[in-house]
């Protein structure tokens, strides 16, 4: 009676995994909403411009920064129908909302706003509505004599936005930070002022991080998944996180560098891949053998280069670069601690010593993931398109 009670607990808990997979709103998304990037260029005769790369369909359908994906959000028909439109046709929405619509944009030069004007607005053709698209705004402008201070904001009912600042001539921009809905950032212009006392907040970066696990990568939630299922036990499994953290912090600042670069096409599929061999190692392995962790150590390398391509539009410079690549890589970790909290809590705190753990719980929970992360892997070399 008990086994079969388990049996049925375990196919529930593997239907359950199915269902998140199928619905949670991941980072490979195709309407994943991500911040504004706001770029602004700066020449020495105080004309400025200002390039702000964003979603408009989603900000014309009213999708707030509380939704991380555009199917989320109640407005999701409003935004496929605007998705579906013609850059004509889209630039005449953009047109009738723009006064009000950005209204709360703000510009301000030594604490005085500066009056941007109406931008040019640049808009792709419509191609696969399956993959969000990005227009650019354009403002030409001219930013009052000796100008010490530049303060941003991104309307607050958009969302969070990304500011670069760059001066003429410049191939880096001397400072860049992650803004969220509603904040402010003060970037000082003078050379004697120093930019690092002016980024954003330490815990912002953390957050980031933590939201890249949970609720927004669940294929990472699914790597560690793998890595706890074989093993409940403490030191073996701390060992193996050790070594994934170690290997994905390495690529995360190596990519963030610029020192290592992979493009998507090929992360994304080997990612997948990584979390389906952990799985089908679990079907086929009783025990946790040495070699697991290089294999550990190597895909932690793979993850850490899918970090740097998410992390890349958020990061800070100069001094601020630091601070931010260690906010994120904690909040990484806080995630990935907390998902190893919740499946000793749910699973092995209860029965992780139990002689039908392995048939009940390891088996069909790794054959749950070892399908979704195939389906990943065939999705994502465009087999399934």
């Amino acid at each position: 009676m008990t086994d079969h009670l388990l049996g049925r607990a375990a196919l529930v808990f593997c239907v359950v995994l199915l269902l998140i997979a199928a619905l949670w709103p991941g980072r490979a998304s195709a309407h994943e909403l991500s911040p504004a990037i706001a770029e602004l260029s700066l020449a020495g005769n105080g004309e400025a411009k200002l390039r702000i790369d964003l979603n408009l369909e989603a900000m014309l359908a009213g999708i707030g920064p509380e939704h991380d994906d555009s199917a989320s959000a109640p407005q999701a028909a409003s935004y496929d129908a605007l998705r579906a439109l013609p850059p004509e046709e889209l630039a005449a929405r953009f047109k009738a909302f723009q006064n009000r619509g950005l209204h709360d944009l703000t510009l301000l030069a030594d604490g005085a706003i500066v009056d941007l004007g109406p931008p040019s607005a640049g808009i792709p053709q419509t191609g696969d509505t399956g993959i969000a698209r990005v227009s650019t705004l354009r403002w030409s402008f001219v930013l009052p004599a000796d100008t010490g201070r530049i303060t941003w904001r991104f309307p607050q009912q958009v969302g969070a936005s990304v500011l670069r600042a760059t001066r003429e001539g410049a191939e880096q921009p001397f400072f860049a930070g992650f803004v969220a809905a509603g904040d402010t950032v003060t970037v000082p212009l003078d050379a004697d002022v120093p930019n690092t006392s002016q980024g954003t907040p330490f815990m912002t970066y953390v957050k980031i991080g933590f939201d890249h696990i949970l609720p927004k990568g669940l294929d990472h939630v699914l790597f560690v998944i793998g890595l706890f299922l074989l093993n409940t036990h403490l030191r073996p499994l701390l060992i193996q996180i050790t070594m994934f953290t170690l290997a994905h912090t390495i690529t995360l600042a190596l990519g963030m560098t610029g020192v290592v670069s992979l493009p998507a096409h090929i992360v994304e599929p080997l990612i997948a891949l990584s979390i389906a061999y952990v799985a089908i190692e679990n079907i086929f392995t009783q025990k946790l053998h040495r070699w697991r962790t290089v294999i550990v150590f190597v895909f932690g390398l793979l993850h850490g280069l899918g970090f740097a391509s998410v992390f890349r539009d958020y990061a800070a410079t100069g001094g601020e670069f630091v601070k931010s690549l260690i906010g994120f890589n904690i909040g990484v970790e806080l995630g990935q601690l907390t998902v190893i909290a919740l499946c000793y809590l749910a699973v092995g705190f209860w029965f992780g010593d139990k002689p039908w753990y392995r048939r009940a719980v390891v088996i069909p929970a790794s054959l749950a993931i070892a399908l979704i992360s195939s389906y990943w892997v065939l999705d994502r070399v465009g087999l399934l398109a």
